[in-house]
Parts: C-alpha cells; structure tokens; sequence
C-alpha cells in the first residue's frame, strides 16, 4: 500500500510541475509515525523532495516562496487531491520538501517552541506565538505535547490565528 501512496504522490508533483513549466524529478521518502499509548493512529508521513540538480536558483526561490508560502500551498493541494474520496486508512500525510527548506523551518520552529516554554516558565504567563502556517503550528503542538507542566492551543481566526503556550495551571484561562 506505502508504495502506492508514494507513487501517486510523486506522478502527482511531477505533473502539477510539468504543468507549470519547471519540469523536475521527485524523491519519496516514508516517514513512519510513533503514536503514543492512547493516540489515535496518525497516516504514514510521505516526503516528496523536488529534485533540484536541472532547477535554476530562481525557479528554487519561486517554488519556496516568500516564508515559503509557495511551497506550503503546493503541499496543502497534494494533501486535499491525493486524499479525496479515499476512505481514512487509506489516507495519507505529505510533506513537499526543496532545497532543504522544511528541514531547515523545523530546526527554526523547535527553537521558536522551545524559547517560548522557556519564557512561559519563567514569567508564568501565557506566551502567544504569531506568524505560523497551520502545518506549523502543528509542529509545535507536537514538539510541546511532551512537557506535562505546558499546554498549547490555537486562538483567533486565519490569517490572524495565532499559538498559545501557557502552563497548565491557567486551564481556565483563554479557553
């Protein structure tokens, strides 16, 4: 089934580039899941990373976009198309990869994570964290979920919607 899944992926990409005029090779990659005791089971994460050897520099920077907008719109589209009309196990998570950008945006986004339980820790106030993408904020819900002592949550609406961090202590706080 995996393969399936990452060859719809890569035809997918490869098509919606072609069509776009920057013809380019995909790479896939699974990322296997650990769901924790009592979570429910999260879809097997697919990495598809644009080939960037025939890519000019410019076509890179279009492709990743400002804050990369670009290369977030094209992964939002591969998760909607690649996922409709598929029944939930045979659903999956893909993740658009170029020039090392996401790796990159992670390293960047644990730091943002961990500062701000850093600071909700000391001050014993709520911190707001602005500027994310819904993936991203994701990410931090994640990197947070392991520290019993913080909780996060997201508040307000897109393209105003921002993550909170707090101490678990303030639970009727902001809810």
């Amino acid at each position: 089934m995996s393969n399936i899944l990452m060859q719809r992926g890569q035809e997918w990409l490869k098509t919606l580039l072609e069509l776009t005029g920057i013809p380019a090779e995909i790479q896939g990659n699974l990322e296997t899941s650990q769901s924790q005791e009592g979570d429910s089971p999260e879809p097997d994460n697919y990495w598809l990373t644009i080939d960037q050897t025939n890519l000019t520099s410019e076509q890179i920077q279009i492709l990743i976009g400002a804050d990369g907008s670009v290369l977030d719109a094209i992964q939002y589209l591969a998760n909607s198309v690649l996922n409709l009309s598929q029944p939930p196990e045979e659903q999956a998570s893909y993740t658009i990869e170029l020039n090392g950008y996401r790796v990159k945006r992670e390293a960047e986004i644990r730091a943002l994570a961990e500062a701000a339980a850093d600071e909700v820790r000391f001050s014993g106030r709520e911190v707001e964290i602005k500027s994310l993408s819904s993936a991203e904020r994701r990410q931090v819900h994640t990197f947070l979920k392991e520290f019993g002592d913080l909780e996060t949550f997201s508040r307000g609406k897109e393209p105003h919607r921002h993550l909170v961090v707090r101490p678990t202590s303030l639970e009727g706080v902001g809810s």
